[in-house]
Order: structure tokens, then C-alpha cells, then sequence
């Protein structure tokens, strides 16, 4: 059998952690800047989420595409979207990668493979399903990642796709990531005790697998396990991979006050940061220096400050631009 998985190599490891640092840099700067009223839409961050998406894509190719949620800032990074236009588009800029019309869950850089994002809970379900059966049409390279929350789980049209990409045997992985809230409702609310989202997707007859989101190692593992299986034509496959939000559900701050979720499961996700955890482990193992750290961080930061910096020169959309995008 052919062997088409990547070896978790020193050098993918920095690589993950740059993406990571990317994505929490990021979206810090947004946090900070949130205030000043220029980004107008409604933002959702994917701080304390960084792993899966960075790992997972460590493992794509330019022929792999990506879809996503409204908690979408951190899939968009990962596959590589273009940062300059992401920043344009939270600020409502034509520059932006929807021309400044979709704002914050509504990302898209079709040139790295990043097909779009959506508020609709669920709604870019069908959206990758229907990508992964045009791949299978044309016979194209690559597979659908699609990215899903536990609540999509509770939504009919998972359960329509899922059942129509086994049928099909098609080129799509569904990813959760299970940060087990649904804004203020924690998933032991919302479903039975002892039921198990990566059971549910293996009994429809997706190949399933479920692991911890912040464990590098493990998720890599489960990652590379379900590209393979998908690549060898083995049919479509489902991760569960439990994470944690560490901001409110939609906004920049924090919500802790609000006491929805306990302070010690808070202290735990965070005891539990997979960018401190990597850093310390590629740091004590010398695989890389403080120099090079900072270097990074230096280099990831300068990059955030330009893209600020054209976002808040950038024109707005022309005032006809919203008649010219409807169609029926």
C-alpha cells in the first residue's frame, strides 16, 4: 500500500508553531483594535482553538479545500488565506477578500484553496459535500476539508451530507472541533449524556476518530491517519477533536463573569495552551532558540501592522456595489 503520510518532522513542528503564533497574533491585534470602531462586524475568535487547523494544514496541498464557519479566522490562516484582505474585510474595505461586503464570517481566498465561510450554522455542510462530488466528477486531485462545531452536529443537514458522502464514497473530511459550547449552552445540555459525537459519524459510516485538539502529537497523528485514508480512496472520514474558545462567543472580550462555564474547566483549557506547550517542548529540545522565536514573532507581527496599516487606507466599497452583487 502506498504511503502517503508526512512524518512529524522537527521542521513541521516550527511550522505548526508559526501558523499557531500567526493565528493567536492575529487575532490579539483584532481583540486590541476592536474598540477603536473601525471593524464593524461581528467577530468570532478562534483564540485557544489554533491548534487543529494549523496541524491539519501542515498535512494539505494546494489541490485540498477548505471550508468553514463563522468562527472562521483560524481555517482562513491556516490553509493560507491572504492577510492583508482578511484585516480589509473586517474593516469593510473593497480590499477585502469579499470585497468588504461579508465581514468577519464571511471569508473566501479561492487561490489557496480557502472556499469560503458562512454564519449560517452548518451552512457550508452541502457547500463542501457538493465540492468533494465535483472533485470526484472531474476527476481532480485533493479532498474537502470541512470544518464544523458540535453544534452543527445538531443540525439535519450534517446528517443529509454525511449519509450522501458515504453513498458516494467522496474526497471530504469532516472536522469538529468540540469546544462544547453552542454560545452559552454547553453541549451537556444539548445532547444525551452518553452519547459521543465521533460514534454518531462512524455509525452513519463515516471512518471516524476522536482525540484531544491541543495534544500536537496525537492530532497530527489522527490528522495524517484520515488524509491517508481519504487519499487512498478509502471513502470520507470525520475527527472529533476536543478544544476550547477562551474568549466570548462573538466579541473580543472575555466573559468569564458571566459564569456559564466554570473557572476551573477555564484554568484547565488554559493550562493546556498548545502554543506555550509546543514552544517549551521545541525550546527545551533545542531544536530552535529564543533568537529564532523572537525572529518569528517579530516577522508574524510586522506583517499584522501592514495589514492594518492598508486596511485602514483602503477605500470602501462604491455605494452601487451592493445592487451589482444581487442576483437571483
Amino acid at each position: 500500500m502506498m504511503n502517503t503520510k508526512t512524518p512529524l518532522t522537527d521542521k513541521v513542528k516550527v511550522s505548526i508553531l508559526s501558523t499557531m503564533l500567526k493565528i493567536r497574533m492575529v487575532e490579539e491585534a483584532i481583540a486590541e483594535q476592536y474598540k477603536n470602531q473601525k471593524m464593524r462586524c461581528p467577530t468570532h475568535l478562534s483564540i485557544g482553538q489554533e491548534a487543529p487547523p494549523s496541524i491539519l494544514s501542515a498535512l494539505l496541498t494546494h489541490d485540498d479545500q477548505v471550508v468553514s464557519t463563522h468562527r472562521a479566522h483560524a481555517h482562513y490562516l491556516a490553509k493560507g488565506g491572504n492577510l492583508n484582505a482578511f484585516i480589509a474585510e473586517l474593516h469593510g474595505k473593497a480590499s477585502g477578500c469579499s470585497g468588504g461586503m461579508g465581514g468577519s464570517m464571511h471569508l473566501i481566498d479561492k487561490a489557496v484553496g480557502f472556499m469560503g465561510s458562512t454564519a449560517i450554522v452548518g451552512g457550508t455542510i452541502p457547500i463542501g459535500v457538493g465540492l468533494a462530488l465535483a472533485k470526484q466528477i472531474k476527476q481532480e486531485r485533493g479532498l474537502v476539508v470541512i470544518y464544523i462545531g458540535d453544534g452543527a452536529i445538531e443540525e439535519g443537514v450534517f446528517y443529509e451530507a454525511a449519509n450522501f458522502s458515504v453513498v458516494r464514497n467522496l474526497p471530504v473530511l469532516f472536522v469538529c472541533e468540540n469546544n462544547r459550547y453552542s454560545v452559552y449552552s454547553s453541549l451537556d445540555c444539548r445532547q444525551p449524556q452518553d452519547r459521543k459525537i465521533y460514534e454518531l459519524a462512524a455509525s452513519i459510516g463515516l471512518q471516524s476518530w476522536h482525540g484531544d485538539g491541543n495534544d500536537i502529537s496525537n492530532t497530527f497523528q489522527l490528522c495524517s491517519d484520515a488524509v491517508e485514508h481519504i487519499k487512498l480512496n478509502n471513502g470520507p472520514a470525520f475527527i472529533e477533536l476536543d478544544t476550547y474558545r477562551w474568549r466570548e462567543h462573538c466579541g473580543p472580550n472575555y466573559d468569564d463573569h458571566l459564569e456559564y462555564r466554570p473557572a476551573e474547566e477555564i484554568a484547565y483549557w488554559k493550562s493546556k495552551d498548545p502554543i506555550k506547550l509546543l514552544t517549551k517542548q521545541l525550546l527545551d529540545s533545542q531544536v530552535i532558540d529564543v533568537s529564532v522565536l523572537n525572529t518569528i514573532k517579530n516577522n508574524i507581527n510586522k506583517d499584522v501592522l501592514i495589514a492594518f496599516e492598508k486596511a485602514e487606507l483602503a477605500p470602501f466599497p462604491a455605494s452601487n456595489t451592493p445592487e451589482n452583487l444581487t442576483y437571483a
